[in-house]
């Protein structure tokens, strides 16, 4: 097994940790990263909104209780990153620290005071990041990111792994709601006016998807989620179509969503930012003629680590490398794991079993977490199983892939009855990916007796076509593993896929 992947305290070893300090023009955030990895796992993360960006667009300055707030948080930050041991320290600093005139000051201070440089994105550079951000967090992305902060909004479109160039708008929340005195109408027209000029990229239908980066728009997603009784508490890929997106933005521009339903769920500190972050998006969908809006919750820090990447890294696949972290944490034997992977290769093949490539992505996925949760009680691992992959940070799916995950590793553990799943896992995915799920999971079922799920055993066992179906060989070496148990599984496989799934063992009995 790679190096790389050997756990140590629960951790995987590797270069880290690393911190990111990110001090933008609302809040001043430190997120501390694992590791460097196609998916960073957060050790630590934690924000104040300390609100630097505040009064900038009126009096030119960061006002002084805002600096001397974020220099005291900053004092927490820095005993943080010294107490985990964290081997490399990027700091960003954004809008307000680059349009303020004692910007510059400030930055000194920080730099003096953490003993690391600090880096003043430019709005294009900001725009960058941010799509950087959402290529990491999401598998081959098309359309147009946005990342709404404090001070301003960076637009930029994205092709898969490539940004384009970014644009930059004074229409960052604090500066916007200054600018309009926080009335809604006001707002309205200085959003109009600043979109005015901007260039929509001219993107196919199918690809008009619009990923909202930032916390007030990630705040707005969630009023949303909550509002709509959305079964799954997740926000990163929180998919809403563009006309019920607009819609809803316009009913939850109320200054400081006074009657909003569900309001309360906002912080304070957010309550008068999200009406502003509405009229925004509002705008931003009904200009670029969107058809989607996809929230992330990767952005600037996650765009940032994912340059460092070797290109090899950059390239891979976040579902898979984040699953294959799990399995090496939590299964009994990674190898195992990745053997089923060429297994269950072979038997879809043999079974002419068509898959699109997202789908044999995520029966990849589905065998490297088959097994974590073995150190539960029989009864529950099923259970454990799925609460641990529907809740998990994973990036670069769908919430329906991400049911189609939780399921077929429930019904390897627990058997294939339909009532016995979560009503909340039914809720997300389409029919198609629950009758795939239910055949994944009765062939790890299978898969799991005839190896005890550990490694060396299922690349001996052979999938041949018979008239009807299909045979697992397992030939004179392997002749003993043949049972009643191992039969009744492969009769449910039989029965999930409607075709014959013989046991052969060479052997006359």
């Amino acid at each position: 097994m790679n190096a790389q992947f050997q756990p140590a305290r629960g951790r995987l070893n590797g270069s880290g940790p690393i911190a990111v300090v990110d001090i933008g023009s609302n809040s001043v955030r430190l997120v501390i990263y694992e590791r460097k990895a196609r998916t960073p796992t957060m050790l630590f993360n934690e924000k104040l909104l300390a609100g630097l960006g505040r009064g900038v667009a009126a009096t030119g300055r960061l006002a002084d209780d805002s600096v001397n707030l974020a220099l005291n948080e900053l004092a927490r930050f820095k005993a943080l990153i010294e107490h985990t041991g964290c081997q490399e320290t990027y700091v960003v600093a954004t809008a307000a620290a680059r349009d303020a005139a004692n910007g510059a000051e400030f930055v000194s201070e920080v730099e003096a005071f953490l003993k690391s440089p600090v880096r003043i994105l430019d709005g294009n550079e900001e725009a960058y990041y941010s799509a950087l951000g959402v290529i990491a967090g999401f598998w081959q992305p098309r359309g147009l990111v946005g990342d709404m902060g404090g001070g301003s909004l960076e637009l930029v479109e994205i092709d898969r792994n490539l940004p384009g160039k970014g644009s930059t708008f004074p229409l960052g929340g604090l500066r916007l709601s200054e600018e309009a005195d926080g009335k809604i109408p006001k707002a309205v027209k200085i959003a109009e006016a600043a979109l005015s000029d901007y260039d929509w990229p001219d993107l196919a239908p199918g690809e008009r998807t619009f990923y909202a980066v930032g916390g007030t728009w990630r705040s707005l997603g969630r009023l949303h989620l909550m509002q709509n009784d959305y079964p799954l508490h997740v926000m990163h890929n929180y998919e809403i179509a563009a006309d019920e997106a607009i819609e809803f933005c316009r009913k939850v521009a109320v200054p400081n969503l006074d009657g909003v339903d569900k309001g309360e769920i906002i912080s304070k500190q957010r309550r008068p930012l999200v009406p502003i972050g509405a009229v925004v998006l509002e705008q931003v969908l009904t200009a670029m003629k969107a058809e989607r809006v996809i929230f992330s919750a990767t952005g600037v820090r996650e765009g940032l680590l994912h340059e460092t990447l070797p290109a090899d890294m950059q390239s891979q696949d976040p579902v898979i490398e984040a699953a294959r972290e799990l399995c090496v944490l939590r299964a009994r034997s990674p190898e195992h794991a990745e053997e089923l992977i060429a297994w269950t290769d072979k038997l879809f093949k043999v079974l002419e079993i068509e898959e699109t490539a997202n789908e044999t992505r995520l029966r990849h996925a589905a065998c490297l977490l088959s097994d974590i949760g073995w150190r539960a009680h029989p009864d529950y691992r099923g259970e454990q199983s799925l609460n641990i992959i529907s809740n998990a940070s994973f990036v670069g799916l769908d919430h329906a892939s991400r049911a189609y995950l939780a399921a077929a590793v429930f019904y390897r553990h627990q058997g294939l009855r339909e009532g016995a799943l979560s009503s909340v896992i039914r809720q997300l995915f389409t029919d198609r990916l629950r009758i795939r799920a239910k055949v994944l999971g009765a062939t790890l079922r299978v898969a799991s007796l005839l190896s005890a799920s550990m490694a060396g055993t299922l690349p001996q066992v052979g999938i041949s076509s018979i008239a009807g179906g299909i045979s697992l060989d397992l030939g004179k070496k392997l002749a003993d593993l043949e049972g009643e148990r191992l039969r009744k599984r492969a009769a449910q496989l039989g029965k999930a896929i409607s075709a014959t799934v013989e046991i052969n063992t060479g052997l006359n009995k």
